[in-house]
């Protein structure tokens, strides 16, 4: 009888404690739900996604200087894959060629004396 009374007792204890962490899980869920999305709000993004969508498109399909200072330039996405392929027709070269262009990419940019 003292064993069916303590195995009670366990499953009461155990149902008690997965209904307890649902209850907190539910109350979560419900706190922390962000608030709907208005049809203002939707618009809003949907300008701001074209906006980058766009900005994307013309850095790919225009020239122009990705880092002045550095003297450095983007092309067309069609041309410096041409160059890519022309240039690795020697892989040792090409690579050594990568090379120097990171460092010079990444190389601080040069100080300006303003006096």
């Amino acid at each position: 009888m003292n064993d069916t009374k303590q195995k009670t007792v366990s499953f009461v204890a155990v149902l008690g404690a997965f209904l307890v962490v649902g209850a907190l899980v539910y109350a979560m869920k419900h706190y922390t739900r962000p608030p709907a999305l208005n049809k203002a709000r939707v618009e809003e993004r949907k300008k701001a996604l074209a906006e980058v969508q766009a900005a994307d498109q013309e850095g790919l399909q225009t020239y122009g200087w990705a880092d002045p200072a550095k003297g450095l330039v983007r092309l067309k996405i069609d041309r410096a894959m041409e160059l890519t392929l022309a240039e690795y027709k020697n892989p040792a070269a090409a690579r050594s060629n990568l090379v120097s262009r990171a460092d010079k990419a990444g190389a601080p940019a040069p100080k300006i004396n303003y006096e």
